[in-house]
């Protein structure tokens, strides 16, 4: 079962994007924004993971403080 690509998928995989200084400088513009976009659901994800770290060890340190 072989999975094949639009046509016009398969157009912009041939248009000659790369080949002048413009093109190259949009290959490395779109670079940078995915490299962005990806970064900020990351970083969204870890500083939730950060505060959820820091309540509860906070937590835990009050309990010990406090019982110990």
């Amino acid at each position: 079962m072989s999975t094949t690509l639009p046509s016009a998928s398969l157009a912009l995989l041939q248009l000659p994007m790369g080949e002048g200084m413009l093109g190259q400088a949009l290959l490395v513009l779109l670079a940078i924004a995915v490299v962005i976009v990806v970064g900020r659901v990351v970083l969204s994800i870890a500083w939730k993971l950060v505060l959820i770290a820091s309540v509860v060890i906070g937590a835990l340190w009050l309990v010990s403080t406090v019982l110990g």
